[in-house]
């Protein structure tokens, strides 16, 4: 079957649904997107490694990478290979350097992995095909309300209640020094929304 590269393109909470995050990803050299419901947790371990925070001590993904690390083994790419009732599945390609080794996971984790790794992310033409989202005109990657795709897509183990807040009343300088205490205090998912806030000013 046809493999189709992707890219991350977008990463943004849902303001009225707690816990519900949304992951886009889009087609190399193309205008479909793939939108997928993840967990707050694979959220922030996404958003931490795109933006490169340093956390204080190492999430869990941080934590598998150096494990695999220490014995060799490295991620060649990460397969969205099927989808089933709004399920997502995908598995990590990996390999010691003789062997390969084809690893099913959970696409929020494998994806965490993949950033980590800087390995590339594939899916099958007939998922994007099916559940993908044609853009036209300008793409602004960015989700502000992904409620409409939520209802449609069963989510990875959605269980982190998020309380909304906004920051839209403090200066440029106020977040990006809060963004350093909240890093600082390991609160990961405060940093990812006011993360959100200063790149949305940063863009406007």
């Amino acid at each position: 079957m046809k493999k189709v590269k992707l890219d991350i393109v977008g990463l943004s909470y849902s303001q009225t649904q707690s816990g519900a995050y949304a992951l886009v990803l889009g087609e190399i050299n193309g205008r479909r997107r793939l939108p997928i419901i993840i967990g707050a947790f694979e959220a922030q371990a996404i958003a931490i490694e795109m933006e490169k925070m340093t956390p204080t001590r190492p999430l869990t993904h941080d934590l598998f990478k150096t494990f695999a690390l220490a014995y060799n083994i490295e991620i060649r790419e990460v397969l969205i290979y099927n989808l089933v009732e709004g399920v997502f599945f995908a598995k990590i390609i990996c390999s010691d350097g003789n062997t390969v080794q084809e690893i099913d996971a959970r696409t929020s984790d494998a994806i965490a992995l993949a950033v980590r790794f800087n390995a590339n992310i594939y899916t099958y033409e007939f998922i994007l095909s099916s559940a993908g989202i044609l853009i036209e005109g300008e793409d602004f990657l960015f989700l502000e309300n992904i409620d409409s795709i939520s209802k449609e897509q069963g989510s990875e183990d959605i269980n982190t209640s998020i309380p909304g807040s906004s920051y839209k009343s403090y200066s440029l300088e106020e977040l990006q020094q809060k963004l350093q205490e909240a890093i600082a205090e390991e609160a990961y998912e405060k940093a990812a929304r006011i993360r959100d806030e200063i790149n949305k000013r940063n863009s406007a």
